[in-house]
């Protein structure tokens, strides 16, 4: 199996989700993944978001906000609704997931939630849905003030792994507290918690990136990605505390100390830019995790190989 920094576009497409899953861990963590909201204008008109992050050096796509019954990515335009998705595969030539976030409606809340469209909400038919309109991974977590917590990830995680089987890779956890009450911080990730996610049936787990939430260290990262991958799973270590907009140093520094941690995947959040992270910042984290060779590799490899 190629190392997914190896692969062309031609490449993910014969791809299922236990071969992307090797494909990453043969990688040795040099995986970057970026994501971009679709809901917004792209940051330039003539140019999707997806695209652009594409161009400065994501592996693969995350979108987010994406509504799977109301199947609209700004930038795009597309006949059929069931092409949409097909057609971002297309032009940008990597492998694309989606947001899908397990709502707990009894949360305790800490703030007020916001309305979660049900096209957004991780239930058996938007899972359902979801692989019909072709993504190659599901994503189930929370944006701010969604009322995600541990427990309804769990059953999400359950539900994704009966509708997907190994056609489909499966991420799971929280990136912040996602407006939740006894889950934020460093209480976002317990032992316990990963645990029930891997035997639930994910096989990748989300955590915050070192220095992007408080109480979220080195040491704790490092703990952390080393249980999960001592339980078979892989680590994705993210950035969703809008410090996808900050300075390239720090960047670098969340970059380096996630490698440090054991990450697999290093992900990079959608609000440097609203919609995106600030593209020269994709470039940057990249750079940080393996180098020039592989970046500019994968920045300027066309579609069509």
């Amino acid at each position: 199996m190629k190392r997914i920094l190896d692969c062309t576009a031609s490449d993910f497409q014969n791809m299922n989700g236990q071969d992307l899953k090797q494909s990453i861990r043969a990688s040795e963590g040099r995986v970057m993944l970026s994501e971009v909201m679709t809901s917004v204008a792209p940051l330039y008109p003539s140019v999707s978001n997806a695209e652009l992050a594409a161009a400065f050096g994501a592996d693969l796509l995350l979108l987010n906000l994406f509504d799977v019954f109301n199947p609209i990515v700004e930038g795009y335009e597309c006949d059929e609704d069931h092409s949409i998705i097909q057609k971002v595969k297309e032009l940008t030539g990597r492998p694309v997931g989606l947001n899908l976030e397990p709502v707990d409606v009894g949360a305790r809340e800490i703030e007020k939630l916001d309305k979660v469209a049900k096209g957004r909400m991780a239930t058996e038919t938007s899972l359902q849905k979801a692989k019909e309109l072709g993504f190659d991974f599901v994503c189930l977590t929370g944006n701010p003030k969604t009322g995600v917590t541990n427990d309804e990830i769990i059953v999400a995680i359950k539900l994704a792994k009966k509708v997907f089987g190994n056609e489909g890779l499966i991420i799971a956890g929280k990136m912040h507290g996602a407006g939740v009450a006894d889950e934020t911080g460093s209480s976002i990730i317990s032992e316990s918690a990963l645990t029930n996610f891997i035997e639930a049936g994910a096989d990748v787990i989300l955590m915050p990136a070192p220095g992007t939430v408080p109480g979220i260290t080195l040491e704790t990262s490092e703990k952390y990605v080393r249980f999960v991958h001592s339980k078979g799973a892989l680590a994705m270590l993210t950035i969703g505390t809008s410090q996808e907009g900050a300075d390239e140093a720090t960047i670098r520094q969340i970059a380096l100390n996630s490698k440090m941690a054991g990450a697999d995947i290093y992900h990079i959040g959608d609000t440097g830019y609203y919609g995106i992270a600030v593209p020269e910042n994709i470039m940057t984290y990249s750079m940080a995790i393996r180098g020039r060779r592989h970046t500019y590799v994968r920045m300027a490899s066309s579609v069509r190989r």
